[in-house]
């Protein structure tokens, strides 16, 4: 190609263009079609009666639901708030004839309100087989002001634009920082990113009634782990570093984070990511202090722990990867001699490679701003 400006533009097109196939795939792919997949309920009643109920239920649903039986009332909601069931089934007495009660449906809707309207999409046909109403009982109901319960969504998603467009200040502009240096002020800025998310949780939107101090620090962990990542990977990935964190951070995360539909209305591939990928920690653990007594919380901070430490890692092979390739790692050359032109040049060179470096900075950055 015989314009290098040309070729620039379109080598800078590249990234957008991937991002446009990237992300239609993967929200696509994660949102488009939820179907239940082993959606776990339970069906409250002893005796053969409501065994022959519940396999009936399964019978006809058929891989969409995982059905058990419980004896009680009292046991189907321990389940709900442990979150091992989806919704719970209480069969209501006769039929439609007065004196007959109600068959009711027992929901955590804080879990995920998109499978709590999924199992009572499945029971409400059941119960007017019977010629009855359904009644539909919210054990954990979401905050007052976050209806859908999806808030801690779209904060996940506030604190992973503040983390990625981060990098791109740290990885590129900072490059002529020590790692060190950029180091400490990953933690700083992962630190102010999560003091915003809080702010945003509690006072602004009043998502966290309580346990903000939780908010932040797994706002901590999850920040810092994405931005060590980031600064980690631009040493060796450079200006294909915001692809490479959108895909991370924004196709693969947003879509198995279970902030809108949980792993059991989504297909496998996202399904099976939720176990272990850092937006679902966030997403999870925050649902677990908020909503249910902290059940799972500590399964969830070592998910978010193990991402921080993922970064560390490639943060510390950044570093020495930067110390083995630096200009004179091996021992400055001494001044005057052969070597004398060389050492007067080298201010100019100098230079001019900071101009060269500080121009692919700001369009880095201009670019992960964009996006």
């Amino acid at each position: 190609m015989r314009s290098p400006a040309l070729r620039h533009v379109l080598i800078h097109l590249v990234t957008p263009l991937l991002m446009c196939l990237g992300m239609g795939l993967a929200y696509l792919g994660a949102f488009v079609t939820p179907e239940p997949h082993h959606l776990p309920v339970a069906v409250v009643g002893t005796g053969p009666q409501a065994k022959v109920f519940a396999q009936t239920v399964k019978d006809a649903a058929g891989d969409r639901l995982d059905v058990r039986t419980v004896g009680s009332r009292e046991q189907a909601v321990a389940l709900l708030t442990s979150r091992d069931v989806d919704g719970a089934y209480v069969p209501g007495t006769g039929t439609g004839t007065g004196g007959a009660d109600a068959p009711e449906l027992i929901v955590a809707s804080a879990g995920s309100d998109m499978s709590a309207t999924a199992v009572e999409k499945v029971f409400t046909p059941v119960a007017a087989r019977q010629g009855l109403p359904l009644k539909v009982t919210d054990v954990v109901p979401p905050a007052p002001h976050d209806p859908t319960g999806q808030g801690l969504f779209f904060l996940l998603v506030a604190l992973s634009i503040g983390s990625y467009a981060s990098v791109a200040a740290l990885g590129a502009a900072g490059a002529a920082l020590p790692m060190r240096v950029r180091a400490l002020l990953t933690v700083a800025v992962s630190a102010v990113v999560a003091g915003l998310g809080a702010l945003l949780a509690g006072p602004v939107f009043h998502l966290a009634p309580h346990g903000l101090a939780g908010i932040w620090g797994m706002a901590w962990l999850y920040s810092a782990g994405i931005l060590f990542i980031g600064v980690g990977l631009h040493t060796f990935l450079k200006r294909w570093t915001t692809l490479t964190m959108m895909v991370l951070f924004v196709m693969l995360n947003f879509t198995s984070s279970g902030g809108l539909f949980r792993p059991e209305l989504q297909n496998g591939f996202f399904g099976t990511l939720h176990a272990f990928w850092n937006g679902a920690g966030f997403v999870e653990g925050a649902r677990g202090l908020l909503y249910f007594g902290g059940d799972g919380l500590g399964r969830q901070l070592w998910t978010l722990a193990g991402w921080l430490l993922l970064g560390l890692a490639v943060t510390a092979l950044a570093a020495a990867y930067e110390r083995l390739t630096a200009p004179g790692s091996r021992g400055a050359h001494a001044a005057g001699g052969p070597h004398g032109a060389a050492a007067a040049a080298a201010p100019a060179g100098r230079e001019t490679a900071a101009d060269a470096v500080e121009a692919e900075a700001e369009e880095e950055a201009e670019e992960a701003v964009a996006v």
